[in-house]
């Protein structure tokens, strides 16, 4: 395991945020914040907001929601094994898309045969 620095007494939600590599950068943090994608313990949370440990962060991105515990406040970014020790992600898992019932093509098989189109169009209904 990396080495943590030491603990800072308290630490703004989107420094937290940036430490633990939720986001690229510290201003897409902010950013996150002011659009209000960020909420701490259900109500919505300013950049300049300070997190104690067993806070829940909940993290709106790309159309689903992180549900983050704060189990250790770092403020200085760190790698991502290091990162993962700084919080409990109880975010559910995604559903899977529903597939289409269309036939899936092997990577790198090359372009469809005259049979396999035949085969799709009729699989899709066309005339």
């Amino acid at each position: 395991m990396t080495s943590l620095p030491s603990s800072p007494a308290s630490v703004r939600v989107d420094a937290w945020l940036w430490a633990i590599r939720a986001y690229k950068t510290r201003s897409m943090a902010t950013a996150a914040c002011r659009a209000g994608h960020v909420r701490l313990n259900g109500s919505p949370a300013k950049a300049s907001a300070t997190l104690v440990t067993g806070d829940t962060v909940v993290v709106r991105m790309s159309g689903y929601e992180r549900i983050l515990e704060v189990r250790r406040l770092i403020a200085k970014r760190v790698g991502a094994e290091a990162a993962s020790h700084c919080f409990t992600d109880h975010t559910p898992p995604r559903p899977i898309a529903p597939a289409l019932g269309l036939p899936q093509r092997d990577r790198g098989a090359g372009r469809p045969t005259k049979k396999d189109r035949r085969e799709m169009e009729r699989l899709k209904g066309s005339p």
